[in-house]
């Protein structure tokens, strides 16, 4: 029998292709909580830009995105087998979104202060209502500073880039590991480095370093510490 927890809003930070996503979709689904996967919104807003020509070579037309950014609507929708997908104006985007066209920028995008705040403030109203899990780079820090659970999830660089890759590489991207390793120390590089929201650990949040945790390994670890610390009694 599942056991029931106090209303929540579990906080998932990290740095990038450390299974954050992953994990917090596990989480959700076993707490019957609604899933938001910050990632893919920032990852929306930068497939939009480079698909209406407002980057070109990692210079971005800022005015012009500022300008458009009216026009989008981002949602998330499942399907029958209950796999959550992410919707641009109505187009699910999902694979487009996990290229690493759009992983190369996606970091120049996510530091612009517009950018950030109309997300923001899409993402603070989804959480509302608490029941959530969220996950994404500053949402125990900026999100949700007041988070009832905040998870900091890190792993070896190497470790992270072997996992991208091989999730790139079984969805038919013609990539190379070292690569996939450059985009990712460079993507911490900018996250960790930028004047808007940059990416740090919450004073209150317990690391979770799975470098050497298997899924299962590390959603016990999760769950256990849920069921420990919010357990109706």
């Amino acid at each position: 029998m599942q056991k029931k927890i106090k209303d929540i809003i579990i906080a998932f930070d990290g740095h990038s292709s450390c299974g954050k996503s992953t994990l917090a979709k596990q989480v959700a689904k076993e707490l019957n909580y609604t899933y938001i996967d910050t990632g893919a919104m920032y990852r929306a807003v930068t497939y939009w830009a480079i698909k209406n020509n407002f980057v070109q070579n990692k210079n971005i037309n800022v005015e012009a995105l500022k300008s458009s950014l009216k026009n989008i609507e981002i949602t998330f929708q499942k399907d029958d087998t209950g796999k959550q997908s992410t919707f641009l104006n109505g187009e699910n985007i999902e694979k487009q979104i996990r290229s690493l066209e759009v992983s190369n920028s996606v970091s120049y995008i996510s530091e612009l202060d517009f950018v950030r705040k109309k997300l923001v403030a899409l993402q603070q109203a989804m959480g509302k209502n608490k029941r959530i899990v969220m996950d994404g780079r500053d949402i125990g820090t900026v999100v949700f500073p007041n988070a009832e659970l905040k998870i900091f999830m890190t792993a070896d660089v190497d470790v992270r880039a072997q996992r991208r890759y091989k999730e790139l590489i079984e969805k038919g991207e013609s990539v190379q590991f070292e690569e996939v390793k450059a985009n990712i120390e460079q993507r911490d590089k900018i996250d960790q480095n930028r004047a808007i929201s940059p990416l740090k650990k919450a004073d209150d949040a317990i690391v979770l370093d799975n470098s050497r945790l298997t899924r299962q390994e590390q959603f016990e670890k999760v769950m256990n510490l849920i069921y420990e610390k919010f357990s109706i009694k």
